[in-house]
């Protein structure tokens, strides 16, 4: 496992994945500005208007809980973009990766699998909807452990626990579908749960580290092919035929 993990590490940097990087951080810094600017916004409004319409619903009796929540509300919105930026981040790289799945499969399977039979490209739709199920998914985990983060740092141990059970799920189930079907590569990440999870808890403490967390995607995806292919076994033919019935391009 650490050696798969350190020819994706190493890959990440060569000259066929440099473009691909590049790209893959611009996004991902788009998304980010993006989604931490809307969490500012949220948080802003919850600490104004959020507070009258709370204090007219629960009634005047809630006026000092209320009154202290706004406050904690507005110092938490002043920090928006910095929360954001750390709190979203693997729920981005969710997306980013959904984007480049098959442009980092191609490159780690050609350079490092050349006499194997390559994957076939996901249907654009297919890996949007799993990157967006992902992403959804971590925010509500997230939001939910969120609360215990005052509570002896239990947050962040729930955090980096979730982090690597969504990421270690989504970037496995990529990388085995362009070879299986759907339901065959979620079965195979399900035969081989422990395995999957270890693997997700490098990838979870990848994105832990900022400024290299942007190439997530990348390192998750190249590590996860590594992945499958060891837990498919040494030979083509225990790989399951093209899932949409056409023979993929050799």
């Amino acid at each position: 496992m650490m050696g798969a993990a350190v020819k994706a590490l190493t890959q990440i940097l060569s000259p066929p994945m440099r473009a691909i990087l590049w790209r893959a951080i611009g996004l991902a810094l788009v998304l980010i500005v993006v989604s931490a600017i809307g969490l500012q916004r949220l948080l802003s409004w919850l600490a104004g208007s959020g507070e009258l319409w709370a204090e007219t619903v629960l009634g005047p009796t809630f006026h000092t809980p209320l009154n202290i929540l706004a406050w904690i509300i507005s110092i938490a919105a002043g920090f928006g973009i910095v929360f954001g930026a750390v709190f979203l981040m693997p729920a981005i790289t969710s997306l980013v990766a959904s984007v480049f799945v098959d442009d980092v499969g191609e490159i780690v399977e050609r350079e490092h699998y050349p006499a194997d039979r390559p994957g076939a490209p996901l249907p654009f739709s297919l890996a949007m909807s799993e990157g967006i199920k992902t992403a959804l998914l971590t925010l509500l985990v997230y939001l939910i452990a969120l609360p215990f983060v005052f509570v002896a740092g239990a947050g962040f141990i729930a955090f980096f626990i979730a982090t690597a059970w969504l990421l270690g799920k989504e970037y496995f189930e990529l990388a085995a579908m362009r070879f299986r079907s759907p339901a065959e590569a979620k079965t195979m990440r399900r035969d081989n749960a422990a395995t999957v999870f270890m693997a997700g808890l490098i990838i979870a403490g990848f994105v832990a580290i900022p400024i290299v967390n942007l190439a997530t995607p990348l390192f998750g995806m190249a590590f996860m092919v590594h992945m499958h292919k060891r837990l498919s076994g040494p030979r083509s033919e225990l790989i399951a035929p093209d899932r949409r019935g056409r023979q993929p391009l050799a």
